[in-house]
C-alpha cells in the first residue's frame, strides 16, 4: 500500500495520561508518536484533529470532559480536515475514550466522500484495544474498506516502530 498516495488523520492528546496503573505528563501524545512512525514508513500526509476548545490538562477532568462530548456529540475541532479526494488510503488514529474515537475525531470524519477509499484504523489505550473504532468507522466512512487495525498500548509506545512496520 506504500505505492498508493495516502493521509493519516488522527487525533492525539499530550499532558497528563493514564500508564498501566499511574498518571504520568507526557509532552506528545501517544497517538501522534504513532502516526509519526506511519508517515516516517510510508510517506504519507499528516492532518491532526485538534479541538476548537482544548481538554484540560489534568486526566481525571479530561476523561469527564470527553464523557460530556461524546454522550452531547458536541465537539467542534479547529480546522476542517483537508480534501481527500485524491488520497487511496487513509490511516485514521485515535486515542480510545469512553470505548471509541473522541468525539473532535468523528466531528473531523463526518460527511467526507469515502467511495473507493481503504480505511486503516490504528488506537493507543491502556487495555481497551481498537475497542468500537473500526465499527465506528465502518459506520462514518461509507463506501470505503475498513481494513484491520492496529491498537498499541499507550505505556509501550516508544517501543512500537517495528509493530506499526509489520501492520503497514
Amino acid at each position: 500500500m506504500s505505492s498508493e498516495k495516502s493521509i493519516i488523520i488522527y487525533f492525539s492528546r499530550a499532558d497528563e495520561n493514564y500508564f498501566g496503573g499511574s498518571l504520568k505528563y507526557i509532552e506528545k501524545g501517544n497517538t501522534e508518536i504513532v502516526a509519526e512512525y506511519i508517515q516516517d514508513l510510508t510517506g504519507a500526509d499528516m492532518f491532526k484533529v485538534e479541538p476548537l476548545v482544548p481538554y484540560s490538562k489534568d486526566y481525571m477532568e479530561c476523561i469527564e470532559e470527553a464523557k460530556i462530548r461524546t454522550n452531547n456529540h458536541d465537539a467542534p475541532i479547529k480546522e476542517e480536515v483537508p480534501d481527500i479526494s485524491s488520497y487511496d488510503v487513509i490511516y485514521v488514529g485515535a486515542p480510545v475514550y469512553w470505548g471509541g474515537m473522541p468525539e473532535e475525531l468523528i466531528t473531523a470524519l463526518d460527511g467526507l466522500d469515502y467511495t473507493g477509499k481503504t480505511i486503516r484504523p490504528f488506537t493507543t489505550h491502556e487495555g481497551s484495544g481498537l475497542s468500537g473504532v473500526p465499527g465506528q468507522l465502518k459506520k462514518i466512512c461509507k463506501g470505503a474498506e475498513v481494513l484491520d487495525g492496529l491498537a498499541i498500548s499507550g505505556s509501550h509506545v516508544n517501543d512500537s516502530k517495528s509493530k506499526v512496520e509489520s501492520w503497514i
